[in-house]
Order: structure tokens, then C-alpha cells, then sequence
């Protein structure tokens, strides 16, 4: 599982190292990291060391010094080295050990932004090290010039030092202009906002340094579960399991306008290895399921007449009919695990229960929110993913999971996971019914198993958020296997997903 921690977090675990004078060997460590990390890149690449050029844009603190440190060392495998200093002042040290390395500096200025930016894209390696994670917005003056002319033209392999400049290493945010990096390297344990959209735009491959803190820090901000955590906490059959036993789940959705939404949803569901399926619904919308997944069992009675282990609701409800509406509420009623998608989200109570896993996109959020008070368009979830589902869940009091190239997901208790495995070609019409089909799945599965997640260190309730995680992820691994690198529709996540599952679960053996 990787853990991301907030500037402060990483700050303060240290400080006591910092106390104890052992600052220059924390740069240290931090420079030669960043160096390595930089060489690793470029021989994948098939690029040669000797001979290369290296730019490090350095500003005046200490992520200046971890640039400039790392330049040093570069040098000295025989890459030439230029520092385009941000000011009159640098790290003395850093710029000491540059020196000696050989390096040449230029100081930027309003006048040379232009033509420095020039000569740093032509460099091999260009170092962003213009601003660490205590810094407040964005690059300004002659430094922004120089990484908004740089951004927008031709450049060498980009390494951020730490966090990409003007991204909030806390929440994401991103101040422009901001130079996107090939890899970021960061030192002591992932930043919270790397992983967050919109930072993860600019963030590329993050490669995480250790630097001796790593015991000191506290419980993370932010987790990410990998391939082998999903081995831990998938369910499998025992031999004598039943359909019952295997979790039982019931789906309303659809609607005469989307029927293939509750198609989708139902196979999200079958895929992902649930016993049995009950479909609620109109007739002919049932019809379709009936052609399409003779699995599922169909009815149109209530949802207090149907047993089950969880719900899922409103996928592809246009919220006309009020007796489907009606059904809605009766399932989040029911206490039971619900999956709340789409045209569920406007009929809920404003408050809600960490069993209730909603799943918005960036619009479907922002009209949640300003329902609720929040005065925030799509534009500003968008620019702010984090604080957008931290608030959604605080206000809700339900576990709410935000759709995006990185989803996130946020419980009542802060708690917080981003999953980022999938394509851009995700973004195809029903990948989020497939989404809801395979955490509601997951819901009837392990909702009520409170010992696999104590197991894995998750707090019993807190697991809510990590069964949505574990769809994200499936999703995600899923709609990569069947794109290959093309398009895909939806139905294909359907297809490729009891493979993938079949794969992740050998890693536990």
C-alpha cells in the first residue's frame, strides 16, 4: 500500500533529525536519490550520461539546495550542468558544491526570462527545483516566465524535486504555470497532493526517496492500495459456498430513457464475482436484462420485499418515475451497504451513513455540494479534487467517491484513498455503470467481513472507503487490459475483468 503525508507531516517527522544537525545529510541523501532517479530514466531511454546536458532551475530555499546537490552529482558522472538561479541568493552550500562541481550559473532576471528559457530547452535533464512543499502559490516574475515558455515548447527529459513548482504538495492544487515533470522525486514518502487531480497532471511517475524519516512519520493522508493489497482483501469462494453465502445484490437502476445503463451495472456486478443479482425495476427495462443477463433475477416489487446483501442505485434513473425514486430511497433506508450512482444523487437525504458509497463525477459533485451549500461549480471541484471530497463527505457523513483520471475517495472520518490505474479510454459513455456494478458487488461480497480489513491495518470503519478503492482499482486494471493501448466500450471492462481478478488474486499465493 503506498502512503502520502502532507508537506507538514514529512516537515515535522524532520524536525528532530533537522535538531540534531543532521540537515546536510537529509540534503544528501535527497540530492543523490534525485540524481540516481534522473540517471535511471535516461539509460530506459537509451540516452548516454557523459556528454549530456543538465539544467536545474533552483530557487532560493532548501528544494534549490536538493536541486543543486543533485546537479553536483550529475556532474560528476560527466554531464554537463547549467543552474538558472531564481534570485540573487541561493542555498550556499548547494551552490558551493555546483561550483566545485564544475557547474555554470546564471542568474534570471526579467530581462533573460526568455532567452534562458531557451537555452534550458535545449538541455537533456531539466530539474525543477524552483519551489518546495512550505511553499504559498505559485511562480511568479521572471520564474514564471521562464516555466510558462519552457512548458510551452520543446524540453528534455523534466525531474521535479519533490513536488512540481506551484503544485500544492497538500491538496493538488495547482497554481500556473506549472512545468509538467516526466518523473517526480520525492524524499521520505509520497505527497498527498501527487496524487490528487490536478496535481497528478503535472506530477508523471513518482519515485518516493527514502531519507531516514520514515519511522517517525504518522498515519498517512492519503493511501493508494496496490496489486497486492487487492490479493489480500478480493473474496474467493470456499468449497462449500453457495450463491447465498457469496453475497446477494440488489440494483435499481435504469430507466425507459437508459436501459443499457442497468445492462452495464448488472454485468459490472456478475464480473465482479458477487452470488447472485436482483434486478428491481420497470418491465422493459427488465426485459433487456433478462436478454442480455439471463443471470440476473428480475422483479418489479419493492425494495423492502427484496433480500439482499447490498444496493445499487441510479444508474441511468432520469428521476421521472417517483415509484423508482421511491425504490431509491427505500434501499438507502434499508441501512443496508448501498452504491449511490447518478440519477440517485439528487433524491437522498443530505445526510447519509459511511455504508452509503456515493460515486459522482466532477458535475454530479458540484450540483451534491451546492445542494448542500457549497458554492462550487465543476470548474472548482476540478481544480481542487481533495478539498472538493473531503467536503462532500464531511457534509454527508457518507463515503463518497469522486470519478476522475485519479479517483479519490473520502469516508466521514477523513480517511482518503486515490486508485489511478485505468487509460484515458475509460472515458467512454457506461464506464461508470460498470464502476457502481463492481463496488456494489464488492459491497455484498466483504461488507460485513470486518476481519479482512482489521487484517490489513484498516479500521473496521473505515472500510467502506477501501471497498471503493478496491473497485476504482479492478476498474481501472480492468479498462487497461481491454484497451491495449486503443479504444474500448464498456461492455469490454466486463469482459477483462474476471481475468484481471484471476491474476491479482495469484499474488497471495
Amino acid at each position: 500500500m503506498i502512503s502520502a503525508y502532507t508537506g507538514t507531516q514529512i516537515r515535522e517527522a524532520e524536525k528532530p533529525l533537522l535538531d540534531s544537525g543532521m540537515g546536510a545529510v537529509l540534503m544528501q541523501r535527497a540530492a543523490r536519490g534525485m540524481a540516481g532517479a534522473a540517471i535511471t530514466e535516461l539509460r530506459s531511454r537509451g540516452r548516454r550520461l557523459y556528454g549530456s546536458s543538465v539544467a536545474v532551475l533552483a530557487g532560493k530555499g532548501n528544494n534549490g539546495g536538493d536541486g543543486l546537490f543533485a546537479a553536483a552529482h550529475l556532474a560528476g558522472r560527466g554531464m554537463r550542468t547549467t543552474a538558472f538561479l531564481a534570485s540573487d541568493t541561493a542555498h550556499p552550500d548547494g551552490l558551493a558544491a555546483f561550483r566545485r562541481a564544475g557547474g555554470r550559473v546564471l542568474t534570471l532576471t526579467d530581462a533573460n526570462a526568455g532567452e534562458l528559457a531557451a537555452l534550458a530547452g535545449r538541455a537533456d535533464v531539466v530539474i525543477d527545483a524552483l519551489l518546495g512543499t512550505g511553499a504559498q502559490g505559485g511562480l511568479r516574475g521572471a520564474s514564471a516566465e521562464l516555466v510558462s515558455r519552457l512548458a510551452g515548447g520543446s524540453h528534455g527529459l523534466v525531474v521535479a524535486c519533490d513536488v512540481p513548482s506551484g503544485v500544492d504538495a497538500d491538496t493538488g492544487e495547482a497554481a500556473g504555470p506549472v512545468l509538467p515533470a516526466d518523473i517526480t522525486v520525492t524524499f521520505g514518502g509520497a505527497k498527498a497532493g501527487l496524487l490528487a487531480d490536478p496535481g497528478a497532471d503535472f506530477a508523471g511517475r513518482v519515485v518516493v526517496v527514502p531519507i531516514g524519516i520514515e519511522d517517525s512519520l504518522p498515519w498517512p493522508a492519503m493511501r493508494r492500495l496496490e496489486a497486492s493489497d487487492l490479493a489480500a482483501l478480493l473474496p474467493r469462494p470456499a468449497r462449500r459456498s453457495h450463491k447465498y453465502s457469496r453475497g446477494v445484490l440488489g440494483v435499481v437502476a435504469g430507466s425507459p430513457a437508459y436501459p443499457g445503463a442497468a445492462v452495464l451495472a448488472c454485468r459490472g456486478a456478475l464480473s465482479a464475482g458477487v452470488g447472485m443479482v436482483r434486478y428491481v425495476g420497470p418491465p422493459e427495462v427488465a426485459d433487456l436484462i433478462r436478454h442480455s443477463c439471463p443471470e440476473v433475477v428480475c422483479s418489479t416489487g419493492t425494495a423492502a420485499e427484496t433480500h439482499v446483501q447490498a444496493w445499487l442505485v441510479g444508474s441511468g434513473m432520469d428521476g421521472t418515475d417517483e415509484d423508482e425514486m421511491q425504490r431509491v430511497r427505500d434501499a438507502v433506508d434499508s441501512g443496508l451497504p448501498t452504491v449511490a450512482d447518478a440519477g440517485a444523487l439528487p433524491v437522498l437525504p443530505d445526510v447519509l451513513a459511511p455504508q452509503v458509497v456515493l460515486t459522482p463525477h466532477a458535475g454530479e459533485l458540484a450540483s451534491l455540494l451546492q445542494r448542500l451549500g457549497a458554492d462550487l461549480d465543476r470548474e472548482a471541484v476540478d481544480a481542487s479534487t481533495l478539498a472538493a471530497v473531503r467536503r462532500a463527505a464531511g457534509l454527508t457523513e457518507a463515503t463518497v467517491l469522486l470519478k476522475g483520471a485519479s479517483t479519490l475517495v473520502a469516508s466521514p472520518y477523513q480517511d482518503f484513498y486515490s486508485q489511478s490505474e485505468g487509460t484515458p479510454w475509460l472515458a467512454t459513455a457506461g464506464s461508470g455503470d460498470v464502476l457502481a456494478g463492481i463496488i456494489g458487488a464488492l459491497l455484498a461480497q466483504v461488507g460485513s467481513d470486518v476481519g479482512r480489513f482489521r487484517g490489513m491495518g484498516i479500521d473496521p470503519d473505515e472500510r467502506w472507503a477501501a471497498i471503493a478503492a478496491m473497485g476504482a482499482s479492478l476498474h481501472g486494471l480492468a479498462g487497461a487490459a481491454a484497451a491495449a493501448g486503443g479504444p474500448l466500450t464498456a461492455g469490454r471492462i466486463c469482459d477483462a475483468l474476471p481475468e484481471i481478478w484471476g491474476k491479482v488474486s495469484t499474488l497471495s499465493n
